[in-house]
């Protein structure tokens, strides 16, 4: 990319605007939008006026689609420079969903040119889209979507897919209704095998999968990710089919959910704006709050160690390999919490399982804990002067502290998501503090008995 940008600077610094239509119009669209997003970090305020001539070089449908991939601020910054014919010839190639997306991003006086240079029914179709919940299949759809009749044939649907498909979101699925209630789906593959005279309710799938308008757009995305689906129907409760969710926009949502899931695992709020876009002071309130739990936390460990000071003063070689249980501990409910949180989001696991999730880690956890105990008592016993009683009581603390700390991992998430909270939220640090507990505990216990007779 960078090369591409040093072209378009070169160009427009010698203000050579037909070799620089030339050079963007050979382009993708989502690459023009990241040149676009970048030049605008790069310059000064009084240099992102150029950007504005850069952008009405582009062919208007090119132009459209680029606009559309852009960042909220490159988008917010060029409508200040649009005229209202301008600005309304852009809304009219964009689609819906892309103009409920800019707007959702917008302060209100750009809001409110927006609406104002749409059509009625665009308005209508924006105001529609706008009052579902944010996280649901309605806020996600868009309406423009190509429905046929059960009783056109398939010369007839092709015609028609011809004459509005330029305007649609999709023209590879179509959607089959009656009295607007979907009672089918046809593919464009189904449509070419089929002969011209065939009629589309003999050709349709009927067995079809589609969403509510108000299901979470997680369990979307989970679909597509299932099925391998282009466009994926929302139909209110009636069975009305009310527009369509396609596959960039579910895309849109696993990247949107993942970094939801990553933040919350290293103990962040999630944000939705860049890392580079996020100011410090946010960076550091969206970190604090858990730091300050997890700080606060660390009190209880240091009333255990107080509790067994007399074991440790008698032998202080307990505090020196401390840490090894405690990060052991922590590492393997991280494993067993990450592997089970990866499992709920795609649906692999339910809380139904719970049972089976507990025995099978269980299980994990007898083999992983017989080899680290092994492991640690000979080590133990070869550099600690031989004593048998040291080795013995490291080795039984891993088998005891890796049992405890997958069973831990794994129940957590579970229980999270039964009383309906995001399993990620108990991931890695709370785990880690839980488990360091509970690993200090059976620590000095076990070695305060074995250690005292020895």
């Amino acid at each position: 990319m960078e090369g591409l940008i040093d072209s378009i600077e070169y160009l427009m610094q010698k203000r050579d605007y037909v070799r620089l239509r030339q050079l963007i119009e050979g382009e993708n669209e989502a690459d023009l939008a990241a040149v676009f997003d970048e030049l605008f970090d790069r310059y000064s305020d009084e240099k992102r006026d150029t950007l504005a001539v850069l952008f009405r070089l582009l062919p208007k449908d090119m132009a459209a689609e680029t606009f559309s991939l852009m960042n909220s601020e490159m988008q917010e910054a060029l409508i200040g420079t649009f005229s209202d014919t301008e600005l309304k010839e852009m809304l009219d190639q964009i689609f819906i969903d892309d103009t409920v997306d800019i707007i959702e991003e917008m302060p209100a006086n750009v809001v409110a040119r927006i609406l104002k240079n749409s059509t009625t029914g665009a308005r209508r179709a924006i105001n529609e889209i706008l009052r579902y919940p944010r996280d649901s299949a309605g806020s996600l759809m868009t309406i423009e979507y190509i429905n046929l009749h059960k009783d056109m044939t398939v010369s007839e649907s092709f015609a028609k897919i011809r004459r509005v498909g330029v305007n649609k979101e999709t023209i590879y699925t179509a959607y089959v209704t009656e009295n607007r209630r979907l009672i089918g789906v046809v593919t464009v593959r189904d449509l070419f095998m089929a002969d011209e005279d065939d009629k589309i309710g003999d050709i349709m799938e009927t067995n079809i999968i589609s969403v509510n308008t108000h299901e979470d757009r997680e369990v979307v995305a989970q679909i597509f990710e299932k099925y391998g689906f282009l466009a994926l129907p929302v139909v209110d409760k009636d069975m009305r089919l009310v527009g369509i969710v396609t596959f960039d926009d579910a895309m849109d949502v696993i990247e949107e959910e993942n970094t939801e899931d990553v933040t919350k695992m290293a103990a962040i709020v999630p944000n939705e704006e860049s890392y580079f876009k996020t100011g410090v002071f946010r960076h550091a309130l969206s970190r604090i709050g858990w730091l300050i739990v997890l700080m606060i936390s660390a009190i209880l460990t240091e009333r255990i160690l107080i509790h067994y000071e007399n074991i440790v003063q008698g032998i202080p070689i307990l505090i020196a390999l401390m840490p090894m249980i405690t990060d052991t501990g922590g590492n393997c409910g991280s494993q067993s919490s990450t592997m089970i949180i990866r499992g709920l989001a795609l649906g692999e696991v339910s809380f139904k399982d719970f049972f089976k999730v507990v025995f099978k880690e269980f299980r994990i956890s007898i083999l992983v804990s017989a080899v680290l105990a092994a492991a640690d008592g000979v080590v133990i016993y070869a550099v600690y002067g031989h004593s048998l009683a040291l080795a013995a009581a490291i080795a039984i603390s891993i088998v005891c502290t890796v049992i405890m700390s997958k069973l831990i991992g794994s129940i957590l998430p579970l229980l999270a998501k039964r009383v309906g909270l995001d399993p990620a939220v108990v991931a890695a640090p709370l785990i880690t503090t839980i488990v360091d507990t509970c690993a200090i505990i059976v620590y000095f216990n076990i070695a305060m008995r074995i250690l005292s007779g020895a």
